[in-house]
């Protein structure tokens, strides 16, 4: 159960806005072993981080590389192909379709939103940091009959707690923030902000920069 929030503009107007902004979070059994982002690949292009779960280590859930290609990943209780293609615009992604109307997804990413608006002057930390707070909110947003209704007496259980864009359980929930800024020159800001061992009061932020390549 993971969520993403993202705005695309590949040929941004302005010097000053992005063309990508991407706010994600990572939801996972606390115990689950994982390695935090960095840069791997023959030639270190790639930038995630890892999953060390004995027998599937080295896959990930959000990565991107040094020419721009950006891949994320969540779980999808009913799953179905989507052909669509999308342009630039503003989406959010949990555990369906693009765009499915749950209740947290439309309530993260009018936050979302609200940040990207008021982080337009600020700078790349400053906007990195409000979007980390939306991130972070654990407001219930119920009820919700589609995600009843898409999980039945799997969610059921744990409605309440799935329900919020942070997902807080005693044993699973998020366990790290994404934020990924695509600027109009191409330089790539990547803040992770992850979970140390399995203390949900316990978080380490680190970011890595880099220049696209053409």
């Amino acid at each position: 159960m993971c969520i993403i929030f993202f705005k695309f503009d590949p040929r941004p107007v302005s010097k000053n806005a992005y063309r990508l902004i991407l706010a994600a979070n990572r939801d996972e059994f606390y115990h689950r072993p994982s390695r935090a982002a960095d840069f791997w690949g023959n030639n270190n292009e790639v930038l995630s981080g890892l999953d060390m779960e004995e027998g599937k280590e080295g896959g990930t859930w959000l990565g991107i590389n040094t020419r721009g290609k950006l891949a994320a990943l969540t779980n999808y209780l009913q799953p179905r192909l989507d052909r669509d293609a999308r342009g630039r615009g503003t989406y959010g992604l949990s555990n369906a379709l693009l765009e499915t109307p749950w209740r947290k997804l439309c309530f993260g990413k009018r936050l979302f939103l609200e940040a990207v608006e008021r982080g337009q002057a600020l700078p790349k930390d400053a906007l990195a940091a409000q979007l980390l707070d939306v991130l972070n909110n654990e407001e219930a947003q119920l009820p919700d009959p589609a995600i009843e209704d898409q999980g039945r007496e799997y969610v059921q259980p744990i409605l309440s707690k799935y329900a919020a864009v942070c997902v807080r359980c005693p044993d699973y929930g998020t366990r790290t923030n994404t934020v990924i800024l695509v600027d109009a020159d191409g330089h790539v800001t990547f803040t992770e902000r992850s979970m140390l061992g399995t203390d949900p009061s316990c978080w380490e932020t680190t970011t890595h920069e880099f220049r696209l390549q053409s």
